[in-house]
């Protein structure tokens, strides 16, 4: 159908018939006793879904792109329509994407759940608060980072951790540069020792990271226990398992390792589960989730980023090994403007003309 009406991505969204979640669901399969919703339109899976011999069996289609420029370059909106696309030919297929930051929702790239009529919906509640995956997240991060504190100024308890040597930071889901270098602790001995420290972005966080590794419940509480955090004044390295921090940080995250079921615009199943930054992390969604669509359909469409020297090679080299996982395709998103974006134009050259 040809669109005559010029819309933003949020009026296409606003206006798109939205399937409840459970009609979703009943087109996957699923046993609607195993559906944890989140309101109408959302809803979280159990681990419990995954089968091993399914996913062994599915088609995995890989989808990435070549050195994006600062707007992206539309893996996103690629992955979508591509899905979209074998659905409509009757091809069994899901698309499984990364969570978004807020950090690039209300900065120059905008949101992460697609554009035009290539979207995934609720577009407004996967672009902010979600299933609250980014906030607990942020709260395993920083409860290990309150842990740190009060083992040095502990009498009875302390580790002897050297102040100096740590690396464990703060996190929170902004773009907020005031804070990527602070001093903390000041104010009197009630409010710890004063030390270095700063924030990074949730995405940035190494629990996001570990979050999108982990198998099961299991394995992400081995892995938080295995985070490094710095020294002992006599050179001797302390990691989160050493303050008995791993426990709590799982069960911060209990709920956050369960991947997220929405749809697209055209009623298709989708994925949203995890989102590391590639040029600190991996740079794709979760494990469980790839191996979650991969489960309960026969082709599953994935992104990684943001470009192929990044996303792709840390897909490849980092997640298909820890997951056991083999795409089967994978397509590369190219474009004249990341052409010319890399060859030296000016920024208000990159556009090429219509």
């Amino acid at each position: 159908m040809i669109q005559t009406e010029t819309l933003t991505d949020l009026e296409i969204a606003t206006r798109a018939e939205i399937r409840s979640i459970r009609d979703i669901a009943r087109k996957l399969k699923i046993d609607l006793e195993l559906l944890e919703q989140y309101g109408k339109y959302k809803a979280k899976l159990p681990l419990s879904l995954i089968d091993e011999k399914k996913v062994a069996a599915g088609n995995l289609v890989l989808v990435s792109a070549i050195n994006p420029t600062p707007a992206g370059e539309g893996k996103t909106t690629v992955s979508i329509g591509l899905t979209d696309g074998l659905n409509k030919i009757g091809k069994d297929a899901m698309v499984v994407l990364r969570e978004p930051s807020l950090g690039p929702v209300f900065g120059m790239k905008g949101g992460a759940a697609g554009g035009g009529y290539s979207q995934v919906i609720p577009m407004v509640d996967i672009n902010l608060h979600f299933t609250g995956d980014f906030s607990a997240i942020e709260k395993a991060n920083n409860l290990l980072a309150a842990l740190i504190d009060n083992n040095i100024q502990s009498k009875t308890r302390n580790l002897n951790i050297d102040p100096r040597t740590i690396v464990w930071k703060r996190v929170m889901d902004m773009n907020d540069r005031a804070l990527r270098h602070i001093i903390i602790g000041i104010g009197g001995s009630a409010n710890g020792i004063p030390r270095e420290d700063g924030f990074n972005i949730t995405a940035a966080s190494e629990v996001m990271a570990i979050i999108c590794l982990s198998k099961d419940f299991d394995d992400l509480k081995k892995r938080l226990g295995s985070i490094f955090i710095g020294y002992t004044f006599d050179k001797k390295p302390i990691y989160a398992r050493d303050l008995k921090a791993e426990g709590a940080m799982a069960l911060l995250l209990r709920d956050a390792l369960k991947p997220n079921l929405v749809q697209t615009l055209e009623g298709n199943p989708a994925i949203i589960h995890g989102g590391p930054f590639a040029n600190i992390a991996q740079g794709t969604n979760s494990i469980v989730a790839t191996k979650m669509g991969l489960s309960l359909c026969d082709f599953v469409v994935t992104e990684a980023g943001f470009g192929a020297d990044l996303g792709a090679e840390k897909f490849l080299d980092i997640k298909c090994p820890v997951g056991g996982l083999k795409p089967k395709a994978l397509v590369l998103v190219v474009t004249i403007r990341a052409l010319r974006h890399h060859g030296g134009a000016k920024k208000r050259n990159t556009i090429p003309p219509t």
